[in-house]
C-alpha cells in the first residue's frame, strides 16, 4: 500500500510530518492533479488561508494537510445536511518539535481557519505554558487550569513545553492540571481546540501520564528543523519585509555559521527561525551603530547589513 501523508496510527492518532526531508513517497501520493489549484466562491475561506500559508517557508505537506481538513470539515457538513452520518470528531491537536519550527505560527493560521468555518466562534490563539496552569496549593491549579479554558472557548489553547506539567512527580500539581485539562478536553471537545506543544521525545513521555491523553488527540503534526537553505530563505524574507538585505560577503558568512550552529548547538540553544531572526536583530543595530559612527545614510548603506554588523550568539536567550 502506498504511504500516506496523514498516516493512522493504531490508537487513531494521524500523524502528519511537516517540512520532512523524506519526501519522494508523500509527493507521489500528492500529485499536482490531486486537489484543485481553483475554487468556487464559497471556497474563499480556503483561498485566505491559502495566501497565509504561501508566506511560510517550507511546511509544504503541512499546506496540503490544511487542505485536507479543510476539505474533511467541509464534506461532513454536506453530509450532515444530507441526514448522513458525519461524525464529529474533536480536532484536538499535537505539535511535536524544535524551538522556532513554525508551531505558534500554525496555530494561529489553523484558528483563523476554524473561524472562518464556523468551526470555532473566535478562532483566537491563547498562549499558556506552566506557570500559567499549575498553582501553589491544593485546587489552585484546578482553578487556574479551568479559568485558561474558558478565557479559550471559542478558540485555541496553545500549550508550549506542555511536557513540564508531567516532571515534577506524583506530587507535583503539573498532574493536576493534566487531569484537568483531560476532563474539560471531554466534556468541551467541541467548544475550544487543544494544542500541546512540544520536543517530539518529551511529549511521547508526556502522553503515558494519563491515560486518557493520547486517546484524545486525533491529529499529531511533526515539525522537523529547517534545512539551511529554509533558513537563509527565512532570513531573506525578514530582511525584505523590514527593508534590508545582506551584502553577499554577509550572506556567505551566516551560510557558514547556520551550517556550524545545526551540528554543534543543543536544539534549545539552536531555535531555527528563532534563532535567525535573533542574528538579524542584533545584527541591524549593530548597522545602525556603525552608520552613525561613520556618518552614512544613503539609501545603500541604509538598507544593506555587511559581514561586520553580524552578531552571532550561541543562544538566543543571550
Amino acid at each position: 500500500m502506498e504511504q500516506q501523508p496523514m498516516r493512522m496510527k493504531n490508537n487513531g492518532q494521524i500523524s502528519i510530518v511537516l517540512n520532512s526531508q523524506k519526501r519522494n513517497s508523500v509527493r507521489d501520493t500528492l500529485k499536482p492533479d490531486a486537489l484543485p489549484q481553483t475554487f468556487p466562491q464559497e471556497h474563499v475561506a480556503l483561498k485566505e488561508i491559502e495566501e497565509e500559508l504561501g508566506s511560510l517557508v517550507g511546511m509544504e505537506e503541512m499546506k496540503k494537510m490544511v487542505k485536507e481538513i479543510y476539505a474533511w470539515i467541509y464534506v461532513n457538513k454536506k453530509r450532515e445536511a444530507m441526514g448522513l452520518k458525519a461524525g464529529k470528531q474533536a480536532l484536538h491537536m499535537m505539535f511535536k518539535g524544535n524551538p522556532g519550527t513554525g508551531k505558534t505560527t500554525v496555530a494561529r493560521i489553523i484558528g483563523n481557519l476554524f473561524l472562518k468555518m464556523n468551526v470555532l466562534s473566535k478562532g483566537h490563539l491563547i498562549e499558556a505554558e506552566r506557570a500559567d496552569l499549575v498553582g501553589e496549593y491544593i485546587g489552585h491549579t484546578a482553578q487556574k487550569t479551568r479559568d485558561l479554558i474558558k478565557k479559550s472557548l471559542g478558540g485555541i489553547l496553545f500549550i508550549d513545553e506542555a511536557y513540564s506539567l508531567g516532571r515534577g512527580g506524583e506530587k507535583d500539581f503539573g498532574k493536576e492540571a493534566i487531569d484537568t485539562l483531560v476532563k474539560h478536553m471531554e466534556d468541551k471537545q467541541h467548544e475550544f481546540i487543544l494544542i500541546l506543544a512540544g520536543y517530539s521525545r518529551e511529549m511521547d513521555h508526556f502522553l503515558t501520564l494519563n491515560p486518557g491523553l493520547q486517546s484524545r488527540f486525533p491529529l499529531v503534526f511533526h515539525f522537523p528543523d529547517y534545512s539551511v537553505d529554509q533558513l537563509m530563505e527565512i532570513a531573506k524574507r525578514m530582511l525584505e519585509e523590514k527593508e534590508y538585505l545582506l551584502s553577499s560577503d554577509a550572506e556567505r558568512k551566516v551560510r557558514e555559521h547556520l551550517y556550524s550552529a545545526k551540528n554543534t548547538l543543543t536544539p534549545m540553544a539552536f531555535s531555527n527561525g528563532r534563532y535567525v531572526r535573533n542574528i538579524l536583530e542584533k545584527s541591524i543595530r549593530a548597522q545602525a551603530m556603525r552608520l552613525l559612527l561613520e556618518n552614512c545614510y544613503n539609501r545603500n548603506d541604509l538598507i544593506t547589513i555587511r559581514s561586520n554588523d553580524l552578531i552571532f550568539t550561541k543562544s538566543p536567550a543571550e
